[in-house]
């Protein structure tokens, strides 16, 4: 039997109680919300090893399919973000950040057995990587601000002590590199009038605290809050890959609660630089689709010298970052291009299938009949967008039916649970983390996501797909596999359990198989407008497809940038690279299949 998985990963993401506030002045509430992000994936002793953000733990999995949850044995810095591992002789080394602190390293023989242990830290770093030279040489990468450059240093092995000073090694470039530009789709999410109210409202702030300000002058905290609010984006999340003698530099940027939240890279002859921007970028990148964000995460070359790129997926309703992990296939062209296969990067994809092969099944559930039990908004859970929701009013025994139109052969459904806004209990004072600026606390009790799934072929007699009323997981992603595939027109979900008894919503059923359908028509002419060095606007006629697939990349046969759409037939692409050519490909496609467009070179505009 073939193995399967759908993005956002199928995991028990685990919820995280944050307040805000400065100077003790704290919100009245927590925001409470599921986090995973800024995943490392590496291999140590024959298993592959999966650390995220806030997650207080770590997975383990053999074949990168199955995983399995460890809690941290002894004491770790779980509410420090970017965690980062690599592997040095017998140990797996773990690192992760704090601002205004230095941060310490650990290392461990066997993190399943035995606890990690701690390396005292010299030195002041945020969204750290670590890496290992074929000559056993150590280096580090960190960074993630808008005010300063990904910076790199060569350690010294034992001790991690720096060996040379910081080296400044690229920073963003806003005027030449498109998909650096902050805010969905590249729009500045402020307005100047609204930047310089946030810097007034943060000088006040400053005036109130001491720490908070750090000591600086007001002039100098202007300037400091004038780059913070102005547009300007995040560079973050180093990880460096090495292939064949060349060293790629890997980076995220403009800022995670943005759907464009994408990966760059840049490449050495050299561990430490210089560093000359890679062609082919941003090389992780989903803005469209049922959920966005490819953003700040890892490489791996698996031990098939299979390459796998893993990163973080945007939510960013109940806080900014309430995020997700996703997986891409990922590799190495001819010419040396890092590449990452995103083109249908969360619907079902076979693990042992090559990076941009045709999915096996089609998307059978957009824009279906949907009706519900009780609340508002059933439609929700068939629009392809995990930021709508059916809400049922009630946290017990609702239920939502999808008419599929006629009988269809279903291979996979994908069951997307939403938390909008929870209600509950406070953790208790001895419970929490207390940073510069907020209390956190990273729930770490069992929790239970239980529903019943059953299908019917007339909407009168029901069968059931799948039984979890008594399940012991929490699974918020949950993805039903039937390779041989069975027949159903409609589809019922109960939901009988969720975490906190919090309201059912629910933001996809996502259904995916063989709708018998002819294949759509070609987008054989369109149109493309540039409307600057750095954003072009693809529009087509409406070939009645279920949606399309807007492709482009620097060379004809390297489109390897995509942005799904549903219901329009119009795209504005703001990822273009100042003085790169751009070649363009509208794919169509519908329950039957995919298909794909003719190749345009798009015009230069200085």
């Amino acid at each position: 039997m073939k193995k399967y998985y759908c993005n956002p990963l199928n995991l028990e993401y685990r919820y995280q109680f944050t307040k805000r506030g400065y100077a003790g002045q704290y919100a009245p509430d927590y925001d409470i919300y599921r986090e995973a992000a800024d995943p490392s994936l590496i291999e140590f002793r024959n298993l592959y090893y999966l650390f995220s953000s806030m997650t207080a733990g770590f997975y383990t999995s053999d074949d990168l399919h199955t995983w399995e949850f460890h809690d941290f044995l002894g004491e770790m810095p779980i509410y420090y973000y970017a965690p980062d591992v690599e592997v040095i002789g017998e140990y797996l080394y773990f690192s992760a950040s704090r601002r205004g602190e230095p941060c310490a390293f650990y290392r461990s023989k066997d993190p399943l057995t035995e606890p990690f242990e701690k390396i005292e830290g010299t030195f002041e770093f945020w969204d750290p990587a670590l890496f290992r030279d074929d000559d056993g040489r150590l280096y580090f990468y960190w960074g993630c601000t808008n005010t300063n450059p990904i910076y790199g240093v060569e350690l010294q092995p034992e001790t991690m002590v720096p060996l040379t000073e910081p080296v400044s090694l690229f920073f963003y470039d806003i005027e030449s590199h498109g998909y650096e530009r902050v805010g969905n789709d590249h729009i500045p999410p402020r307005t100047p009038e609204q930047t310089k109210s946030m810097v007034e409202s943060m000088l006040a702030r400053a005036g109130k605290m001491k720490a908070f300000s750090g000591g600086k002058k007001e002039e100098e905290l202007r300037a400091h809050f004038e780059v913070m609010f102005g547009n300007y984006p995040y560079i973050e999340g180093p990880w460096m890959t090495k292939h064949q003698g060349k060293y790629y530099l890997q980076y995220a940027i403009t800022g995670t609660q943005y759907n464009v939240y994408g990966d760059g890279v840049y490449v050495s002859d050299s561990p430490l630089g210089p560093f000359t921007l890679a062609r082919n970028n941003p090389y992780s990148y989903k803005p469209g689709g049922f959920m966005n964000g490819a953003g700040h995460g890892s490489t791996l070359i698996d031990r098939n010298d299979n390459v796998w790129h893993t990163s973080t997926m945007q939510i960013s309703h109940n806080h900014d970052f309430e995020r997700r992990l996703g997986l891409w296939k990922a590799g190495f062209d001819e010419d040396g291009d890092l590449y990452c296969d995103q083109r249908y990067g969360d619907w079902p994809v076979s693990m042992d299938s090559r990076p941009f092969e045709n999915p096996e099944w089609m998307l059978l559930s957009y824009g279906k009949k949907v009706t519900a039990s009780c609340g508002s908004h059933p439609e929700a859970v068939a629009d392809e967008n995990c930021h709508t929701w059916w809400k049922a009013g009630i946290s017990r025994d609702a239920w939502v039916e999808m008419d599929l139109g006629h009988i269809m052969d279903i291979h996979a459904i994908q069951i997307n649970f939403m938390d909008d806004y929870i209600q509950t209990e406070e953790p208790a004072p001895d419970q929490v983390h207390v940073g510069l600026t907020e209390i956190r606390y990273i729930d770490t009790h069992r929790k239970y996501t239980r529903w019943l799934l059953e299908g019917s072929l007339d909407g009168r007699d029901y069968f059931i797909i799948e039984d979890k009323r008594n399940a012991g997981t929490d699974l918020p992603h949950d993805l039903i596999m039937k390779e041989d595939g069975f027949a159903a027109r409609f589809l019922k979900l109960t939901v009988t359990e969720l975490p906190y008894e919090e309201e059912i919503c629910v933001s996809g059923l996502r259904v995916f198989g063989l709708g018998g359908e002819t294949l759509p028509e070609q987008v054989d002419d369109f149109d493309v407008k540039r409307l600057s060095s750095l954003d072009m606007q693809v529009s087509w006629r409406d070939v009645k497809a279920e949606g399309y697939n807007v492709l482009w990349g620097y060379a004809p046969e390297k489109l390897y940038h995509s942005y799904m759409v549903f219901g329009k037939t119009k795209q504005t692409i703001g990822a273009l690279i100042k003085g790169q050519p751009v070649f363009v490909r509208v794919d169509s496609f519908n329950e039957g299949g995919i298909t794909e467009g003719v190749v345009k070179a798009v015009p230069y505009v200085n």
